[in-house]
């Protein structure tokens, strides 16, 4: 028991468990505020140009039941929103990442006769054993 303890320990400390979790805690974060934007500006600024439509009452009555398909337009907008915003880090991340690669020095690429010394000395070093 205490060995799993342990592990579950060393598992946590790890810089990717830590940084999910902030990642999700910042993403729904982000996620309360893109769907307040989305609600609050720009559906009725959609709705204003289309000629005073309110998206969130927008809905077809069947009998009993409401199928409310405006809501389900704001969660199509919230959800285009927040890809984007995801894309847009990733890309920023990714751009940052390879210029870290490319600042790095490319390794000297040894002559042919280096390698064949080196070639030389693994075979004698084969044969003296």
């Amino acid at each position: 028991m205490k060995k799993n303890i342990e592990e579950f320990k060393k598992f946590i400390a790890r810089g990717n468990v830590m940084d999910l979790a902030v990642g999700v805690i910042i993403g729904g974060a982000f996620s309360s505020i893109v769907t307040s934007l989305v609600n609050n500006i720009l559906t009725p600024i959609l709705g204003l140009v289309l000629g005073g439509v309110d998206f969130s009452n927008l809905a077809i009555v069947f009998r009993d039941t409401k199928i409310e398909y405006g809501a389900f337009i704001q969660s199509i907008i919230d959800f285009l929103i927040v890809a984007v915003c995801i894309f847009v880090v990733i890309k920023f991340i990714n751009k940052f990442t390879h210029l870290k690669k490319k600042e790095e020095p490319p390794k000297p690429k040894k002559s042919e006769e280096v390698v064949l010394l080196e070639e030389i000395r693994d075979l004698l070093k084969g044969k003296m054993k």
